[in-house]
């Protein structure tokens, strides 16, 4: 949001620069993000020039171009060829110079039209950002001095502009009038001099006739309604002062009437809407809900299907566009328009925020609505603009204002105990200071008595309903910086688990971080479509927002993997194809009673995501090693055994087919296996919903489930071992079957005293051994903590080892 310091100036008188406006409106709730000095015309139109065309005759062979000589005060004439229809010899112009660069990067270059070499251009308004104006070149009066730069002769100003940011329940500081009224209490309170002054509208007067009529269907969705006629506008080019503040702000001039209604909303935070009087069939305006299934074509072209839920402004005939959101294609006001129907409204805040997410139309005006505009405003806005458009279009009001508004929207009375507003605020404030903060914030005071008050809160707060929300407006004016310290400050210290969850979640962070892992962190909000089709996470489970931002965060999720796979192919994208990202979130569910139709509640769980995805920087010191779905697992078997924990122990099952097109779970063993663990290689059908074409390898760990294994594990200390270890290698020949797990649990057993660990340090698969077939080369590292084993120790446990391999899964020794 922005805010022009010289704008602000047309209502509040003050002395402070930009700096200390913006300083002193954060001190009281509004945060300013930025103050930029900006030129009102980007580049201030250097190069461009004021000058006189001498000569102006047709181009020989163009029927619209003109050949002409213009003096730009160089003590030359210059050729220029122009294609404007009303240039002619004698006439005062603004002319960009070879290497003038005008607003939208156009570069004026030396260029051959037609045969004839122009050497500049004479300019319309529109290429100078003056406006939308293309019907011709711009034609200065006849006192102009040549040569007089163009940010001259138009008293172009810097101008300082105030980027700033407010929060839901402050939408009375999004205009230029709401920021002067917070910034004079806050000067008042620190005796800075300073004026307020809002608009004057005391010259409105009713015009003859019957104006526009409006039939209000549904008051509940537009509690308060005003609409005005002005007859007889000459819609055109907006005056200088109009399109400059604007511009200011960032908001493109369009025409008159409609930056008026712009001009409005900027100043006093009222949104505005205008009709083409002609084009309002059956000479009414009705209010009321859009029938279920209505379609209406809103100015960006769009033919939008309305719910039964959304208001709608219409005529006899159907819908002229969506109520405080936005306007119909066929209604609103064109250059032929010659009478205006004015609208302005105080709508149900709610109403309009389900549309607007509905129909995921954003506009400045459903911005405000859907908070809370000021109901007192509307009338007075409407006068404001009426003179507005008098001053700038012209035209006649006919009639009064057209108002409904049956049941009175009161302000709200609250009352007030001194005393215990000081023990809000931790310091005591004179009953005095509070008085004057309140009435330069526009309170009522309607009862004084001692100690207290009883007091009517202005209209324009929307979110005061009680004494604390008065002492929040009372402290943000005061300075929370103002409130002193106490000497003494009381805390309580809890006692944390052991183990602390936090402090291995943080643990668990660093050792990836260490291993070369990027935390990443995904919205919880999800596109539901991610679910479609799935088994695992089927989309009915899904927990739906009932009021979504957009389409694509309209569920939250119930795995990390989807985000994941969106960080890979927004990298993959930027050709960042080497992944290695981990990722700490919790993942949501519903759960459905037992005969799966019935909510039964929702289920929350925080989980860890691993993800690799491509082969890292080639380096001179060593091969890429490309990623894998065992170095996934590596990194998993490591942070197991961190914690105590081997991966051969848990219960192994297939990972679901249509996340993972190969993969493994791990579950703690029980009567009821409890999931730790998923680990794979995602299939490619589901990788391409996201963009991503190479492999990806993921893992997901439920953080419940390992937080209990973390509290089992219990750390002992073991002497170092005296004596020597020793190496055996065994090559045996297998069943495909046969799994490395199976051989490593049966190898403990029967050599649990002297094994200490095993390693499988070849595979070998091919036409040297039998079909269905395969061969292990296997390692077995043998140590005794109380001597040096001998030969004969050792071959019988290599002896007993063989055994059991033989016995149990049919191993030959190869």
């Amino acid at each position: 949001m922005k805010l022009s310091y010289n704008w602000l100036k047309d209502y509040l008188e003050f002395d402070l620069t930009p700096q200390q406006v913006a300083e002193a409106i954060t001190s009281i709730g509004i945060e300013v993000d930025s103050v930029e000095e900006q030129e009102e015309i980007p580049g201030g139109l250097k190069g461009v020039v004021v000058a006189q065309v001498k000569e102006c005759v047709p181009h020989p062979d163009s029927d619209h171009l003109h050949i002409t000589k213009v003096d730009a005060g160089t003590g030359e004439l210059l050729t220029v060829v122009c294609g404007a229809p009303n240039v002619a010899a004698g006439q005062k112009v603004l002319f960009a110079q070879l290497g003038t660069v005008l607003p939208g990067d156009f570069k004026i270059k030396k260029s051959k039209i037609r045969g004839v070499e122009s050497f500049g251009m004479i300019c319309a308004a529109d290429e100078l950002g003056l406006g939308g104006d293309h019907s011709g070149i711009m034609v200065l009066e006849p006192e102009a001095v040549i040569g007089t730069p163009a940010s001259e002769y138009l008293h172009l100003q810097t101008e300082a502009v105030i980027e700033y940011e407010i929060t839901a329940n402050r939408v009375d500081a999004a205009s230029h009038i709401g920021v002067a009224r917070d910034l004079y209490a806050y000067l008042k309170l620190h005796n800075i001099p300073c004026t307020l002054r809002y608009p004057d509208v005391s010259a409105f007067r009713e015009g003859e006739g019957e104006g526009i009529p409006v039939d209000v269907i549904d008051p509940s969705g537009a509690p308060r309604y005003c609409g005005l006629t002005v007859r007889g506008v000459k819609v055109g080019s907006s005056p200088q002062w109009l399109q400059k503040k604007l511009s200011a702000i960032g908001s493109r001039p369009i025409d008159n009437i409609v930056d008026v209604a712009n001009f409005i909303l900027f100043e006093l935070g009222q949104p505005l809407h205008t009709f083409d009087a002609d084009k309002i069939r059956g000479g009414r305006v009705i209010v009321r809900r859009a029938a279920e299934g209505e379609k209406i074509t809103t100015l960006d072209g769009v033919e939008r299907k309305l719910d039964a839920g959304d208001m709608v402004i219409a005529d006899t005939e159907g819908a002229m566009c969506i109520a405080g959101i936005f306007g119909g294609s066929d209604s609103g006001v064109s250059a032929t328009t010659r009478n205006v129907f004015l609208e302005s409204a105080y709508f149900d805040p709610g109403s309009i925020r389900k549309t607007s997410k509905r129909q995921q139309l954003q506009t400045d005006a459903s911005f405000r609505y859907e908070r809370g505009v000021d109901p007192a405003l509307a009338p007075y806005a409407l006068r404001r603009a009426a003179l507005l458009i008098q001053e700038v279009a012209g035209g006649e009001i006919v009639g009064g204002i057209q108002e409904s508004y049956p049941e009175s929207i009161d302000r709200k009375r609250i009352e007030l105990d001194y005393a215990r507003i000081r023990n809000f605020i931790g310091k005591s404030i004179g009953g005095q200071t509070i008085e004057n903060i309140l009435t330069w914030l526009g309170y009522e005071f309607i009862e004084k008595r001692e100690g207290g008050a009883l007091v009517a809160a202005p209209s324009y707060m929307v979110d005061v309903y009680r004494e604390c929300d008065v002492v929040e407006e009372i402290l943000r004016i005061y300075g929370y910086n103002n409130v002193d310290l106490p000497s003494n400050m009381h805390i309580s210290v809890n006692s944390t688990p052991s183990p602390e969850p936090e402090a291995v979640r943080n643990a668990i962070s660093n050792f990836l971080a260490a291993n070369g892992f990027t935390e990443i962190m995904n919205n919880s909000l999800t596109k539901g479509d991610y679910y479609r089709d799935l088994v695992t996470f089927p989309a009915q489970k899904c927990v739906n927002i009932v009021n979504p931002l957009s389409q694509d965060l309209n569920v939250l999720r119930q795995s990390l993997i989807p985000g994941g796979l969106e960080v890979v192919a927004y990298n993959a994208n930027r050709q960042m194809n080497s992944i290695l990202a981990f990722e700490y979130g919790s993942v949501y569910c519903r759960l459905p009673e037992v005969d799966g139709t019935t909510l039964a509640g929702y289920e929350e769980h925080p989980c860890f995501a691993l993800f690799l995805s491509g082969t890292p920087d080639k380096s001179w010191r060593e091969e890429s090693c490309k990623g894998d779905f065992f170095r996934l697992k590596g990194y998993l078997e490591l942070l197991l055994r961190r914690y105590g924990a081997d991966i051969n122990q848990f219960v192994r099952g297939a990972a679901p087919s249509d996340i993972f097109s190969e993969g493994i779970t791990y579950s703690l063993p029980g009567q009821q296996p409890r999931q730790l663990a998923v680990i794979g290689t995602i299939a490619p059908a589901f990788a391409r919903r996201f963009g991503v074409r190479q492999p990806v390898f993921a893992a997901e760990i439920n953080w419940n489930v390992l937080f209990e294994i973390v509290k089992r594990d219990k750390v002992t200390f073991t002497e170092l071992p005296k004596y020597p270890e020793v190496r055996r290698d065994l090559a045996l020949l297998l069943d495909e079957s046969v799994q490395y797990a199976d051989l490593l649990a049966s190898a403990k057993r029967a050599a649990k005293k002297l094994l200490k660990s095993v390693t499988l340090f070849d595979v070998y698969r091919g036409d040297k051994i039998p079909a269905g077939k395969k061969q292990y080369a296997m390692g077995f590292i043998l140590q005794d903590q109380d001597h040096t084993l001998t030969d004969a120790e050792v071959e019988k446990t290599v002896s007993k080892l063989l055994a059991t391999f033989t016995g149990e899964y049919g191993a030959v020794l190869r």
